[in-house]
């Protein structure tokens, strides 16, 4: 039976994306990024040898990108505002008058077409000057990021709805130093938990910054949360779940929520010798600076099992010590990302957020499912028939709607993305767009997702086959 769903009043419709993967360099002078570097002295390594040069050009086409944002039901938009940009003398020295202009540009326009501004400081693209000099290893690093949110908070926060100090902050972590996909491609915990917890630290400062400035706007962070299922219920197995979780989850979830560390993390590192170095005062300002919202992105879930074979105790230690995946047998595959989808892992994070984090107010802030070759189901007028984004979207929802129901604060829902943006190594061999890209000649096309989008937000809700939900309050346990 098809039931219609409807959201909350003043339900956040929108999307986000980040000023590497969409901006382009523009002409306002900036310094270089980490991915800046790494695709000249790799290239290789990036699909089909293409960089974040151009990517889909918002810097010359933020106008006509507000409108596409009103043309796929926008309210409400994330951006990132590049560090970089904002001071490219290599991330420190004065701010670039010119970077001030275009970012108060784009938010006015935002704000005159009736979409609310969220504005993120951290989206992976650190200037590599920093970066060499430490990056989150170091505290001058930590330093210089602060004097930056501060300058944005106070030369943007007329225009900002909400901010947010980092997007997925675990991704450099793991990508720099435990799995060689992110700049400087170590592979090495304790320097990545030191670049962890300064960026824990770093979070905490721009917080206590932020609110001596009095801002009608709040603070968060974007974080990505996987939900991790045990292979069955045998206690080694849910032992690797927990040591998992502690690793990948409550890392940062639990420092920048609620201000302390897992215990069970923190007696692995003792044990292993992999604590970072901090001081007392680190903790107090970590426990008295936390995310007023938070973010949460989703896009798969974590299934593990305890270790079927041996350690080489003499290789890097690696939280994959503790577990192994587990392939469980008949799950559901974006095959074109590698990724499981399994929908009522949104519903089990957000109860997770009710019954764990004090219900604090969140959004999904990504959520999305990037496919190769979407030519492929092009038309006759030309149009992109992605009826596979909208299942995934309204399947994803319907869950959130539940949440929602069961007493969830979640305020809105972003998609990733809304036109086809560049994905770091991946650059565009998926695309996640409700509006396509030509990356030759930056022609943008409503795809039928898009018109999915627009009719769904103007309803503020969608039909939908109840069925389909299960292990909730309302579809029960099968």
């Amino acid at each position: 039976m098809k039931e219609l769903l409807t959201f909350p009043k003043d339900f956040w419709w929108g999307s986000a994306w980040s000023a590497e993967q969409a901006e382009g360099r523009g002409d306002t002078g900036k310094a270089k990024t980490v991915w800046e570097h790494w695709f000249e002295t790799e290239p290789n390594r990036f699909y089909e040898d293409v960089g974040s040069d151009v990517t889909t050009d918002h810097f010359n086409r933020f106008k006509e990108d507000v409108q596409w944002m009103k043309k796929t039901g926008h309210n409400s938009f994330r951006i990132s505002i590049s560090w970089a940009r904002m001071f490219p003398s290599d991330g420190v020295g004065e701010v670039n008058p010119k970077a001030i202009a275009f970012y108060r540009d784009l938010l006015t326009e935002m704000n005159e077409n009736g979409i609310k501004p969220f504005a993120n400081l951290y989206h992976f693209d650190m200037p590599v000057a920093l970066q060499d000099a430490g990056g989150w290893e170091s505290r001058e690093v930590v330093d210089a990021y602060v004097h930056f949110a501060d300058t944005c908070f106070k030369e943007f926060g007329d225009l900002v709805y909400h901010w947010f100090t980092f997007n997925e902050p675990l991704g450099p972590i793991l990508g720099g130093y435990l799995e060689d996909f992110h700049y400087p491609n170590q592979i090495d915990f304790k320097r990545g938990a030191q670049a962890g917890f300064n960026t824990i630290l770093a979070h905490a400062l721009a917080i206590k910054a932020f609110k001596k400035l009095n801002l009608t706007s709040k603070i968060g962070v974007i974080l990505n949360l996987s939900p991790t299922y045990p292979r069955s219920q045998n206690a080694y197995d849910l032992e690797a779940a927990e040591i998992c979780d502690a690793f990948y989850t409550r890392s940062f979830l639990d420092p920048m929520v609620k201000g302390t560390f897992p215990a069970k993390l923190v007696e692995i590192m003792r044990e292993y010798d992999q604590m970072p170095e901090y001081t007392e005062a680190d903790l107090v300002t970590i426990k008295e600076n936390t995310a007023q919202i938070l973010g949460l992105n989703y896009y798969e879930p974590r299934r593990v099992k305890a270790r079927l074979t041996a350690i080489n105790e003499k290789s890097p230690f690696l939280p994959d010590w503790f577990f192994e995946p587990h392939n469980m047998p008949g799950k559901r595959m974006n095959i074109y990302r590698g990724w499981e989808i399994y929908e009522r892992g949104i519903y089990d994070l957000c109860i997770d957020i009710r019954d764990n984090y004090g219900n604090i107010e969140s959004f999904i802030s990504e959520n999305g499912m990037g496919v190769a070759n979407e030519e492929r189901f092009l038309n006759a007028e030309g149009q992109i028939e992605d009826d596979y984004r909208i299942e995934f979207v309204k399947d994803h929802l319907a869950y959130v709607h539940q949440a929602i129901q069961e007493g969830c604060d979640i305020k809105g829902y972003h998609l990733w993305t809304f036109i086809d943006c560049w994905s770091w190594i991946n650059a565009y061999k998926n695309r996640y767009g409700l509006v396509s890209l030509d990356v030759k000649t930056g022609k943008r096309t409503m795809k039928k997702s898009g018109e999915f989008y627009k009719k769904m937000s103007d309803a503020n809700g969608f039909e939908f086959e109840i069925s389909k939900i299960v292990g909730t309050k309302k579809g029960g346990n099968n």
